[in-house]
């Protein structure tokens, strides 16, 4: 279904079936670098799933310190690395590079039908 957004984006449903296992637990199943790439997944799994830096990827919600906490209280199981790119279309980029590199520091990548994806319930290093 996400295919049909008509923004080149399309999800794998090996990634959509995990998006929707014990997706009641979380607030967010994932997050992934702006609202276009977000919504390709939400609507692929209707589960609720977080845009990093609005529509384009280069705003700055939310910003680190509040994704660490989310993360660090459940509230996100996933972090999906976009295949835009960091920041989407230009504009300030800092915001979601730094949540990638944080998540990238913190958590084991794994690759899902070509798509790198944290799982961040379980941490690399504790």
């Amino acid at each position: 279904m996400g295919a049909m957004l008509g923004m080149g984006n399309s999800t794998s449903s090996t990634l959509v079936k995990m998006l929707q296992e014990d997706s009641s637990q979380y607030r967010w199943t994932a997050a992934i670098t702006a609202s276009q790439s977000a919504a390709s997944y939400e609507l692929a799994s209707e589960t609720s799933v977080m845009p990093i830096g609005g529509f384009t990827g280069s705003g700055s919600s939310p910003t680190l310190a509040q994704f660490k906490t989310w993360v660090e209280e459940g509230e996100i199981h996933y972090y999906i690395v976009s295949d835009a790119g960091q920041g989407g279309m230009g504009g300030d980029q800092s915001t979601a590079s730094a949540i990638q590199s944080w998540v990238e520091e913190n958590f084991t990548a794994q690759t899902v039908d070509g798509v790198t994806v944290y799982d961040l319930t379980s941490s690399s290093s504790s």
